[in-house]
Order: C-alpha cells, then sequence, then structure tokens
C-alpha cells in the first residue's frame, strides 16, 4: 500500500478543538489497520464512525481488543476516553427508529467527554410525551433534535425552549420521505427563529456542533 494513500491529522486538536474522525465507509480493512497502527505509534486516540461489523471482524485481534464498539451507531473509540462532564447537552429523537443517528451523537459526545441527556420517542404525532419532557429539555444549553418523515419536532422544540437548538434529519421513511431529502427541506423551511440544520444522518456533525458551542461558552466564562 501506497504511504501517500494515508496521511493523518495528528494537528488538528491544536487548530480546533478535535481530533480527526475516522470516516470508515468506504475504507478498506488494510487501511484501516494501518491508520489504527499509526495512531497507536503515536499513542493517540481516534474516533472511528461508519464502522461496519464486518470491517471490525476483519481488523488484527490487537486493534479488535483495543476498539470499544456500538453496533447501532457503527462507532468505536481506539484508546484511552475522556473523563466524563456532566450533561449539557439533549438529544431529542423523534421515534425509535432514529436510534443510529442519536446513538452516534452521544457517542461522539462521549469520545470528547461529555456526557448527554437522551430523550427517545417524543415526536409530534404523540406531541403529549413531549410536553411531559419540555421542562427537562429546557435545562440545556444544547438541544439536539433528531427526526426523520415530515421532521416537525425540530420547528416545535425550537418553538419552546431557549436553548441552542440544533436540528438533525434522518433517513428514516419512505415514498415522498425521500430517504430523508423531505426532513431536510422541512428542517430548512423551519419558521422556528434559529434552528440550526444539519445533514442527513449527520450525528457525528451535530454532536461536534454542539461542543463547539459548549467550547465557547466555556471560553467565554
Amino acid at each position: 500500500m501506497a504511504d501517500s494513500e494515508i496521511t493523518l491529522d495528528f494537528q488538528r486538536t491544536e487548530r480546533i478543538g478535535f481530533e480527526e474522525a475516522i470516516f470508515s465507509q468506504g475504507k478498506t480493512v488494510e487501511q484501516l489497520n494501518e491508520i489504527l497502527d499509526r495512531a497507536k505509534a503515536k499513542g493517540a486516540s481516534l474516533l472511528l464512525t461508519r464502522l461496519s461489523p464486518l470491517q471490525l471482524e476483519g481488523l488484527t485481534a490487537n486493534h479488535r481488543a483495543g476498539i470499544d464498539y456500538e453496533p447501532v451507531s457503527r462507532t468505536g473509540f481506539f484508546g484511552a476516553l475522556r473523563p466524563a462532564k456532566p450533561s449539557r447537552v439533549a438529544i431529542v429523537a423523534a421515534g425509535t427508529s432514529d436510534a443510529h443517528v442519536f446513538r452516534e451523537i452521544a457517542r461522539t459526545a462521549r469520545y470528547y467527554g461529555h456526557e448527554t441527556t437522551g430523550f427517545y420517542d417524543v415526536g409530534v404525532a404523540g406531541i403529549w410525551r413531549l410536553m411531559e419532557r419540555v421542562e427537562a429539555i429546557k435545562q440545556h444549553a444544547v438541544v439536539i433534535v433528531v427526526a426523520g418523515m415530515d421532521a416537525a419536532l425540530p420547528t416545535v422544540v425550537g418553538g419552546l425552549v431557549g436553548s441552542v437548538v440544533i436540528a438533525v434529519p434522518t433517513s428514516n421513511g419512505y415514498g415522498v420521505a425521500e430517504g430523508g431529502h423531505s426532513a431536510l427541506n422541512a428542517m430548512l423551511a423551519s419558521c422556528a427563529p434559529g434552528v440550526a440544520v444539519m445533514n442527513i444522518d449527520n450525528g457525528y456533525g451535530a454532536a461536534c456542533a454542539a461542543l463547539r458551542v459548549l467550547n465557547a461558552l466555556d471560553r467565554a466564562k
């Protein structure tokens, strides 16, 4: 394998406060093993995203043993994990079908040392479920709202809480849901002011956006 195939960015933390995440989808097992070899040689930890069970099985035994893997989110922690800070981020999911994105958010935040508080299955089809939890949701500096299908939930949450609201459309649904494109458009067209919108299924990006907010708040203190 040519050296030019892989160039890891070990200085990224110094620039923006985040390490390089390894987007595993599309990478060969050989490439992933080489990446982990280099990280281990540097004593560096890594967050692997979109890591399939088949890719995990193909890694060397030593690398498999060094990865904390969660199959629903398809995330892996390689190396030491930071101590956890108390939760300042709420993750609000419209349905249990959104669990893959929900867990990617929670796992990304935890990799960077932040606990999160989860609120599952509070979609607008049974809005009483949200209203029973809204006071608890309000206690968080950042609220990440995950929804597919008609994706009305972020607009409702954005009209109820004063926290930073980050919306993540999911690819759940069928027919006109179009693999999450209808949810994305609905969120972009939200009438709730100031709702930030991520790409479809981008739980990792949503978590990083939330952590940028928290880092800015900490610097301002």
